[in-house]
């Protein structure tokens, strides 16, 4: 079924997204998908995203529809060609579904371009992060979370602010604990208190009641990592849509936890500065 020919502003976005300076792909990574998926790069520039620009506008007015790029977008975007790199592929598909928007697509978590109701202005999104920033205000939430309601994470539904909050969990754990690790492993090496001194403590751990809730709070974090982070978990997504009511809820345990990191004891150093 033919996909109508996309705005050259698209094209153009679509491009800055994929050929980023930092974070798109390289350049040798353009010319491979390019070729693979029979796209003539006519190198007329050296800048990557002028280089897609390029390609991608001349395969459209070539084809006089925009199929090629939807198969070229899903063939980047292939799920089994992003393993080692999940948060890569989720800021990468945030971006290139709030530029597809506009055009009434989406792309799934699959790898898929599907047809969605479309975005027909900017304010739609930035209308739709303030309302839940506002929202949030009322609750008191954690600065470190307001910062998660933009617009661009907001185009396509709330799942992409919740995901990018839960990230900076991990952050924060590594920030305060030095640790490199992330998910569970991050949790059990930072909470863990069996026979040895935990990175972080919620309090002195001197109680029963006290280990108990040192121990409920990591089960809580790997809840939650485990929810929104793992790559398996991430496959209903499909059929799984965060309303703004659940975006609410899921932000404001967030920042709870947050809140008790901010509280918690940096433990090791506070044993190797006693006597």
């Amino acid at each position: 079924m033919p996909v109508k020919s996309f705005d050259l502003a698209t094209i153009e976005s679509l491009s800055q997204v994929l050929g980023d300076t930092s974070e798109g792909l390289t350049g040798t990574q353009i010319s491979k998908f390019l070729s693979e998926c029979n796209i003539y790069d006519p190198g007329l520039n050296s800048t990557k995203w002028k280089r897609l620009y390029d390609s991608l506008k001349m395969k459209q007015e070539a084809d006089r529809c925009a199929n090629n790029i939807v198969v070229f977008i899903q063939h980047i975007m292939r799920p089994s060609r992003h393993l080692d790199k999940q948060e890569w592929y989720e800021d990468t598909r945030a971006k290139l579904n709030r530029v597809l928007s506009f055009e009434g697509l989406e792309l799934e978590e699959t790898g898929v371009i599907k047809t969605v109701s479309q975005t027909r202005t900017i304010s739609e999104a930035d209308a739709r992060a303030a309302k839940l920033k506002q929202s949030l205000l009322s609750r008191k939430v954690h600065p470190d979370v307001l910062r998660f309601c933009r617009a661009e994470l907001l185009v396509d539904n709330y799942f992409h602010a919740v995901f990018e909050a839960t990230k900076s969990i991990a952050e924060k754990i590594r920030i305060k604990t030095g640790l490199t690790l992330d998910g569970t492993a991050l949790v059990d090496e930072a909470f863990s208190f069996n026979n040895k001194i935990p990175h972080l403590a919620l309090s002195t751990l001197q109680t029963a009641s006290e280990q108990s809730e040192q121990k409920g709070f990591a089960n809580l974090l790997k809840g939650v990592f485990g929810t929104f982070r793992n790559a398996t978990a991430h496959a209903p997504k499909v059929t799984w849509v965060i309303e703004e009511q659940d975006a609410l809820d899921i932000l404001s345990t967030i920042s709870l936890i947050h809140r008790r990191l901010d509280g918690a004891i940096e433990a090791q150093k506070m044993y190797r500065a006693q006597p």
